[in-house]
């Protein structure tokens, strides 16, 4: 279970997180939503390490240390908005950097990825940059796996991608959710996907929790008005 609490982030003297709590548990999806420049991705970057913040981020009880590769080495792994693969690094060397995370003895590409991603092994000479949208962000998802997350931060993964490797993806991301291995938390504009995966759901509005909510027991229709212009 992964538990943050009182997060609360600033760009210079801007404050973008007001006292955010989060729980993730394993074997379940945490879905974060909110309109545009509510603090989404900030929150990600702080429980990633990315980004300095105040307030505690546990895991199973456990203070997680400061920093990303700290919190990388600890079991939090981060898709981010935009992807950010190495363009002028085949895809087995973008594979690659998860490594660096791990103890030597544990360096190599699970299989298991290239049967969630069997395009990536047929392109694994292929540089990152001459990959589609879509093929980059299955590469940016088998890149966080090569970490073996406990837990999985998600950020727009269908952003720019074509409905059917957006299919795709919802499907690894149910796949690995009932895996129960680790605890995944998605940030997602697309409504309907979102929907379709949480277990749980945060929405948020000027950097604040708005609702918190099992989604059993949560109105679809009152959060997407909450999370729509």
């Amino acid at each position: 279970m992964l538990e943050a609490r009182d997060i609360t982030l600033f760009y210079g003297g801007s404050q973008i997180l007001h006292g955010i709590d989060l729980t993730a548990k394993r074997g379940q999806i945490t879905c974060v939503m909110g309109l545009n420049g509510t603090g989404k991705t900030s929150l990600l970057k702080a429980m990633a390490g990315r980004h300095p913040m105040q307030g505690t981020v546990t895991l199973d009880g456990k203070p997680l240390p400061p920093g990303a590769k700290a919190r990388a080495q600890a079991g939090i792994a981060y898709v981010p908005q935009g992807r950010e693969v190495f363009p002028q690094l085949t895809v087995a060397e973008n594979l690659a950097t998860g490594f660096a995370c791990l103890p030597r003895d544990a360096r190599r590409v699970p299989e298991e990825v290239f049967d969630l991603f069997p395009v990536l092994r047929d392109m694994a000479g292929r540089r990152g940059g001459d990959l589609s949208g879509g093929q980059q962000q299955q590469l940016a998802i088998a890149r966080a796996l090569v970490t073996k997350p406990r837990v999985l931060l998600l950020d727009e993964p269908t952003e720019g991608i074509q409905p059917n490797i957006i299919d795709q993806i919802g499907h690894v991301i149910r796949g690995l959710r009932d895996a129960g291995d680790m605890a995944i938390v998605l940030v997602e504009q697309r409504f309907d996907f979102a929907w379709g995966l949480a277990d749980r759901i945060v929405a948020l509005r000027r950097g604040a929790v708005l609702r918190d909510e099992a989604r059993g027991e949560a109105d679809r229709a009152a959060i997407l008005a909450d999370v729509s212009v």
